[in-house]
């Protein structure tokens, strides 16, 4: 498999934190890498470190297979379209202004691309309206256009849908899987929104504490997110024991409440229970989530 960003026991240290540790991760070629995360966990600091905005500690990472301790990693980073953090446009400038200040930034030799840039991200019709009059998911995809402006093949957002309102997210998702679909461009997502990044990622990277949990595709999630019968009775503690008795797999969420990882007869079940004195009120099949499996793995929410 062809990998557009490797990174090797990469580390970054600040005085008295240590921002990432031992981070190793595989982007392939063609991806939608969701790189997951609790706000902390180092995220921003791993994409600033490819932008070369910032010297890792120790370890390396190759970008187009060309080491960042090389002078030719600049050519690479040319291949990169990034977003962090926040858009890099002028708030005094129209959506033409922004992209034509980024075309001389680059050298570009004509505004030609400009048209088209402008259609791709929904802003075509944006006309003299200044950005700081845009709204939040058009200041967005503007730094995704001036972030495509040098015609990357990788695109790198750091928390692309934070704050945005509902059609702005699909907005947004509907430009990342253009963007990966008909232009071929590889996207690194950096979030914590969990549920939208399921909606579009074909890999994931899960981080914590600047180390690397785990790395999987799309279908090893799905495989991984197991179908299970959600089940609210009277007693889980009785429910537990029926449970055992029938060597079925189940999780306890409440005294209430509890998740069963398997096939489930239902008559056999209910009558079990009828028998212990245990109403069932109600069962319902269910999909793990992405952000119950996250959980799963490195314990506690998202917004610590």
């Amino acid at each position: 498999m062809d990998y557009i960003l490797q990174t090797n026991s990469l580390t970054k240290r600040y005085k008295n934190f240590q921002a990432l540790n031992d981070l190793t991760m595989n982007v392939p070629k063609g991806s939608i890498y969701g790189f997951v995360g609790k706000n902390g966990a180092g995220k921003t600091t791993l994409i600033r470190l490819i932008c070369g905005l910032q010297m890792p500690t120790s370890g390396d990472f190759t970008l187009y297979g060309i080491c960042n301790n090389t002078k030719d990693i600049i050519k690479s980073r040319r291949r990169m379209g990034t977003v962090v953090e926040t858009p890099s446009i002028y708030m005094d400038m129209t959506a033409e202004e922004n992209l034509k200040q980024q075309y001389l930034v680059l050298g570009l030799p004509s505004y030609d691309g400009i048209p088209e840039l402008l259609k791709l991200v929904g802003l075509e019709n944006t006309g003299k309206k200044k950005a700081r009059n845009f709204s939040l998911g058009m200041k967005q995809r503007l730094g995704i256009a001036v972030a495509l402006a040098g015609d990357p093949d990788f695109l790198v957002l750091d928390e692309p849908v934070n704050g945005l309102d509902p059609q702005g997210i699909v907005e947004m998702r509907e430009l990342i899987l253009k963007l990966n679909r008909e232009r071929q461009i590889t996207v690194l997502i950096s979030s914590h929104i969990l549920d939208e990044l399921s909606r579009l990622a074909t890999h994931y990277g899960i981080i914590d504490s600047g180390r690397m949990v785990k790395e999987l595709s799309a279908e090893e999630l799905n495989a991984a997110c197991r179908k299970c019968v959600r089940m609210e009775v009277s007693s889980t503690t009785v429910l537990a024991r029926i449970l055992d008795s029938m060597n079925l797999e189940y999780k306890i969420l409440s005294e209430t409440t509890a998740d069963v990882f398997a096939k489930v007869n239902v008559t056999q079940l209910i009558m079990a229970l009828e028998k212990e004195n245990c109403e069932v009120m109600s069962m319902q099949e269910k999909d793990e989530s992405l952000e119950s499996y996250y959980i799963s793995l490195v314990g506690g929410g998202f917004h610590d």
